[in-house]
């Protein structure tokens, strides 16, 4: 593990406005419906990126990240997809909500859509999905970059969802959370949601507490929205307990097993996940650059955008120079077999 590289400030790009979110499509994926933001770049050399959100959020969570590294002029850009996972956002209902299942999603996301290796980004819960993806199939992935990942803490008190952990046990838990769902307006239910993810909600520009609000409506609307906020709720705090297991269920084996160059970002005023998670999994991970955040909450990407684009631009330029250095030492191996090759074949030329 070593501290993160960051590039220049003034390196990178800086919209004017707050940009509006993404157009989104439905794609009919194995039998449902997948959601996805496209994220496209102008530059002709980008490489491919793929977001996946964390709980109770969606694709919108990386409007202003995936703009930011998209519109970078000098150096690597990203071509990106931010997907709504099932349940979510305007994905169809999943059968699973296990993060085993998320991660067997976005695998069969990068797979379907035939872009991989991909650059694969992911905050809290799909922090933990894209960890058990890239761990399972490195092949598709280039880097990783962490934010905040929902990896297995025991102490309850760590996080302002710790509270709502033993109502998972009741079998009707789904139920009482749709309707206390209900029982909320879409302003309060939105400003309960920025107030635990950021350090400063003062910091959330009211164009995207509107967009919140809308998407707040949404949960009213989607008949499955509490099933899969239980479900999936359920299937990050069984992935804590088995990580503390003997066997291959354990995400923190996962980790160990990441070849991909990896980037962790925690904010240190994190009240949804343990910020001592962060260093943890940057120790585990063989490849890792970790930065932690002063004055930031859970959602860095939103939260501090400029300060992330700096980290990841900062971990491109170190895969692309690595990727150069590994090619000219094939290059120079590649003559110095040739070599003697040609001297022999010249020999024989003259001895004729």
């Amino acid at each position: 593990m070593k501290r993160a590289t960051l590039v220049p400030e003034f390196t990178v790009p800086s919209p004017d406005d707050v940009p509006k979110r993404w157009p989104g499509r439905e794609v009919e994926l194995d039998g449902s419906v997948a959601y996805v933001r496209d994220t496209p770049s102008a530059s002709p050399t980008a490489e491919p990126a793929v977001y996946v959100h964390g709980l109770g959020g969606s694709s919108t969570n990386w409007t202003d990240l995936a703009g930011i590294l998209a519109a970078r002029a000098d150096g690597v850009a990203l071509d990106g997809q931010a997907i709504d996972l099932p349940g979510f956002g305007y994905s169809g209902r999943a059968r699973s909500y296990t993060i085993d299942a998320m991660a067997s999603h976005v695998i069969r996301w990068i797979e379907y859509s035939d872009r991989g290796p991909v650059h694969l980004f992911g905050n809290s819960m799909g922090g933990a999905a894209i960890v058990k993806a890239a761990a399972k199939r490195p092949d598709l992935v280039r880097s990783l970059t962490l934010i905040s990942p929902a990896m297995p803490f025991l102490d309850p008190r760590r996080s302002l969802q710790g509270r709502v952990v033993p109502l998972l046990l009741l079998p009707n838990a789904a139920r009482l959370a749709a309707r206390h769902m209900s029982s909320m307006t879409p302003e309060v239910l939105a400003d309960m949601v920025i107030d635990s993810c950021y350090a400063d909600p003062t910091r959330y520009p009211e164009q995207r507490r509107l967009e919140a609000i809308e998407e707040a409506r949404l949960r009213h609307l989607v008949p499955w929205y509490a099933e899969a906020y239980v479900g999936s709720l359920r299937g990050l705090v069984g992935s804590f307990l088995r990580a503390y297991l003997p066997g291959e269920g354990s995400i923190w084996r996962s980790a160990a097993k990441i070849t991909a160059p990896t980037l962790v970002i925690a904010g240190r005023q994190d009240k949804l996940v343990d910020i001592r998670t962060a260093p943890q999994v940057a120790q585990l991970i063989p490849d890792s650059r970790l930065m932690m955040l002063e004055g930031v909450g859970h959602v860095a990407q939103m939260e501090v955008p400029r300060s992330v684009a700096r980290a990841v631009f900062g971990l491109l330029d170190e895969v692309t120079a690595e990727a150069t250095r590994k090619a000219e030492a094939t290059r120079q191996v590649a003559v110095q077999v040739q070599e003697p090759v040609r001297s022999r074949v010249a020999r024989v030329r003259m001895a004729s």
